[in-house]
């Protein structure tokens, strides 16, 4: 299915045990982007799988998984660790490591060694329903957004992996909710990110259409807002991801079916939205879930959950700009998360709906993405983490 050819430019101004044990090496962050397609992975690498155990025909806990790197095939390993709903999944920079959420009322967050697949503990998450977490590049602090009260959670993280009972936790009680009386009724605190340069703590609220920035205390573990970017109304900003280079970024909008390119200031913190941009997907609303962009840069893949598709983009002029070259079908129904593999010649997609993850292979010159086989079956497959 092919899109409109189509070009989104920044305004001039508007604020905004049968998995192989895993590697004991720590990169740098600034390493991290340039090195990932020049890793080669040999034999099966591990491939970790979040679910909601809550659902109907859900999962058990987070699925292990292998896959072959060169193939793409995967084969299933059985259970990494029995936690309730973990739906989001994220590893300590040190690879010893795995965190989840606990999606429930009663939030939690747990962590998991992944040596003896031992559960270290789970911690309140200091809200209802966490949806996201990552772990700060430092590895001392694991930062959580709370999407059913929209708060963000800082917690520690001890020499183990384990967590310590969380340092703060804000709730996003400003600006007013959006226009969407459904999905807007308040705060929806849907992601948090440390930006590129370590400097900033990024929070982005599908509630009221806000992405918030804070500064980390590294001694404290507490967030300070340093200021606030609103999109267009109605947005629903879902999800944001950065350009290597580390001055642009990319914002998927939920509720109006577009994406966002935003500058951001490493200096002040202020990250700037600009035009909306369309996904290629045609009228109605296709609940964009999540963008990726590749290590060098070139190319971007937007998810369209209500459309089972990936949007491709060109990445132009640094990443100041995205041109929209086509759909590609998933394969599957509602996919909600994307990840590359470490290398980046892969890219798996995790779709919901049809409880299967599907992968392709990324040609590197062009962007164009190959269907790996057939998707691989996996309860209520909702985040696919490959190592």
């Amino acid at each position: 299915m092919a899109g409109t050819a189509a070009v989104a430019t920044l305004p001039a101004a508007t604020s905004c045990g049968d998995a192989p044990a895993p590697a004991d090496t720590t990169p740098s962050r600034a390493s991290t982007n340039t090195s990932r397609e020049a890793r080669t992975p040999a034999g099966p690498r591990p491939l970790y799988l979040g679910t909601y155990t809550s659902a109907e025909g859900g999962g058990k806990g987070i699925a292990l998984a292998t896959y072959d790197a060169t193939t793409g095939r995967i084969t299933d390993r059985g259970i990494l660790a029995k936690t309730g709903d973990p739906s989001f999944l994220a590893p300590h920079p040190n690879g010893r490591t795995l965190y989840a959420v606990n999606e429930r009322e009663d939030g939690g967050v747990t962590a998991v060694r992944l040596a003896d697949r031992k559960v270290l503990g789970t911690r309140s998450s200091g809200g209802a329903g966490p949806c996201h977490l990552s772990v700060h590049p430092s590895g001392r602090w694991l930062l959580s957004a709370n999407y059913s009260s929209g708060s963000v959670t800082v917690h520690p993280i001890a020499a183990s992996g384990a967590l310590g009972e969380h340092t703060d936790v804000i709730t996003h009680s400003s600006p007013p909710p959006g226009p969407d009386a459904e999905r807007q009724d308040g705060p929806h605190a849907h992601q948090i990110v440390t930006t590129p340069d370590g400097g900033h703590v990024l929070a982005v609220d599908l509630g009221t259409d806000t992405v918030h920035t804070y500064r980390l205390d590294q001694t404290k573990g507490t967030l300070t807002e340093v200021s606030r970017a609103r999109s267009r109304p109605g947005a629903g900003p879902r999800h944001l991801t950065f350009h290597p280079g580390g001055r642009y970024a990319y914002l998927a909008n939920e509720l109006d079916n577009t994406v966002t390119v935003c500058a951001y200031d490493p200096a002040t913190g202020r990250v700037t939205i600009g035009d909306p941009q369309s996904t290629g997907t045609g009228e109605g609303t296709s609940y964009p879930s999540q963008i990726l962009v590749t290590a060098d840069g070139s190319y971007a893949y937007f998810a369209n959950r209500g459309h089972n598709s990936l949007t491709r983009y060109a990445v132009e002029a640094d990443g100041a700009r995205l041109r929209l070259l086509d759909t590609v079908p998933v394969h599957g129904d509602w996919p909600r998360h994307t990840a590359f593999s470490p290398d980046g010649k892969l890219l798996f997609v995790s779709n919901q709906r049809s409880s299967s993850v599907t992968v392709f292979h990324v040609d590197r010159a062009s962007g164009e993405l190959r269907l790996a086989g057939q998707p691989f079956t996996s309860p209520v497959a909702v985040c696919a983490l490959p190592q």
